[in-house]
């Protein structure tokens, strides 16, 4: 069974890979992995940072890697319910060898999941989890000593909410804006209030009474007409919705209307030129986001680097480039000056820094997007493209008459048995009928 995916190991609670025996190995193997290295560096015992999410499952998956990592030799500290960028801060900020941060980010509450962070705050790179994974795959289980699940430590999660509210300098920087806050009673709800009212804001906050099965139930960044009626009817100057992990936010502009993460990204990186910090005058952006943001930002001055789907993929690209800001459309937003990873309490702030002094419908005027539709197609092989009779030369042809006004993305899910068809251009009565043609003809040689 392969463990890792896209985001860490998820599945269903009790069932492989998300079962005692699979993750009281995997924290085994991955303290002694961890012990080894450090053996090589003088003997210091691993030192891993654990927080996780509000799922009714989240405490005993601490308790089954707890046993693992006990019997492996290292020493735990448990935060409790903290979002995911919290675990990545914590654990570089401590000194820590490893971060995991417990967690199915935006699934339902039947799922859950780990995630790995390494000693400097950014995730695990899939070499890593593949050489970790081959080490479950031969290893025995090993003989623990069962834990109770121990009360989690709340300086932990203080010193991560005291960064945050740093970022924004001394004194009452949000005073006078009314937030409306959505907190998909998630990893942002014991949190969220306190950190806005901090800083001023007059808040009103909704779904942060989580129940263990409530988490993202018609609520968060994955439900973003509960957060545009909300900030409505509470007249706030924004409204912010997290996911499960708050690593992600989208926002709702005073009028209602939703920001994906490419609306968040054009208002960022201007706030950021304006301001004379976007050195270079680049982001990062993924194959998905919008040609419009990319034609918006150009007429700044900034220019849109385009990288694979994923915030690991997002990450990597900037920081091999030297980029200090990217994201995807869902809201994952990096800014490597401030963090190692998405976190959708930091982006919250930051929008809300630059929406003080106006409204935050005219930050984003100038960004014109395109229209775009989404198609997924059931296949039953996920074989190369250019095998499929016909295809390459039907893409052509839409090429040809997207021209300079549009484009095509042709992929496979990553995790599930669909071909994904993303088409751009001006016209979406027209596009919506490309891609319809593309979706049939996969169809019919693969569905």
């Amino acid at each position: 069974m392969k463990l890792f995916g896209t985001d860490g190991i998820r599945g269903v609670f009790g069932k492989p890979p998300i079962d005692r025996r699979t993750l009281t190995a995997l924290a085994h193997e991955l303290a002694t992995f961890v012990a080894s290295d450090n053996r090589q560096v003088g003997g210091r015992q691993p030192l891993f940072v654990v927080g996780g999410d509000t799922r009714a499952s989240t405490d005993t998956l601490f308790e089954w890697l707890g046993d693992g990592l006990a019997a492996g030799g290292a020493r735990m500290l448990w935060a409790g319910v903290l979002p995911t960028p919290g675990v990545a801060y914590l654990t570089r900020h401590l000194g820590a060898d490893c971060g995991i941060a417990i967690s199915a980010s935006h699934n339902p509450y039947e799922d859950n999941g780990i995630k790995l962070i390494g000693a400097d705050g950014f995730k695990w790179d899939a070499a890593e989890e593949q050489r970790l994974e081959e080490r479950v795959r031969h290893s025995t289980l090993p003989a623990v000593e069962e834990l109770s699940c121990r009360s989690p430590d709340p300086e932990l999660a203080k010193r991560y909410l005291e960064e945050l509210r740093s970022l924004l300098g001394e004194g009452k920087p949000l005073e006078g804006m009314r937030i409306a806050i959505d907190a998909a009673n998630g990893a942002a709800s014991p949190h969220a209030r306190g950190l806005f009212e901090g800083l001023g804001a007059q808040v009103h906050c909704f779904h942060d009474r989580p129940t263990g099965r409530n988490i993202n139930v018609a609520c968060g960044s994955t439900h973003t007409a509960e957060i545009a009626r909300l900030t409505v009817e509470t007249g706030s100057d924004l409204g912010v919705a997290f996911d499960g992990d708050a690593d992600r936010v989208l926002v709702a502009d005073e009028t209602g209307r939703i920001l994906d993460g490419d609306a968040l990204l054009y208002l960022w990186s201007i706030g950021l030129k304006r301001e004379g910090s976007l050195d270079p005058a680049r982001i990062v952006a993924t194959q998905m986001s919008n040609i419009g943001l990319e034609r918006s930002l150009a007429r700044h001055g900034i220019e849109v680097v385009r990288c694979e789907i994923g915030d690991r993929a997002v990450v990597r690209e900037m920081r091999n480039r030297s980029i200090l800001l990217g994201g995807e459309q869902s809201g994952h937003l990096v800014h490597l000056g401030l963090s190692t990873t998405g976190d959708g309490l930091l982006s919250a702030l930051q929008i809300a820094r630059f929406a003080r002094n106006g409204r935050l419908s005219r930050l984003v005027d100038g960004l014109e997007l395109y229209p775009q539709t989404l198609r997924n197609t059931v296949v039953r092989e996920k074989a190369d493209f250019d095998s499929v009779p016909g295809l390459t030369e039907l893409v052509s042809t839409v090429e040809r008459k997207l021209g300079r006004e549009g484009r095509i993305l042709l992929r496979y899910s990553g995790t599930e048995p669909l071909a994904r068809i993303m088409i751009e251009g001006r016209d979406l009565a027209e596009i919506e009928t490309m891609a319809k043609e593309i979706g049939d003809l996969i169809d019919r040689h693969l569905g």
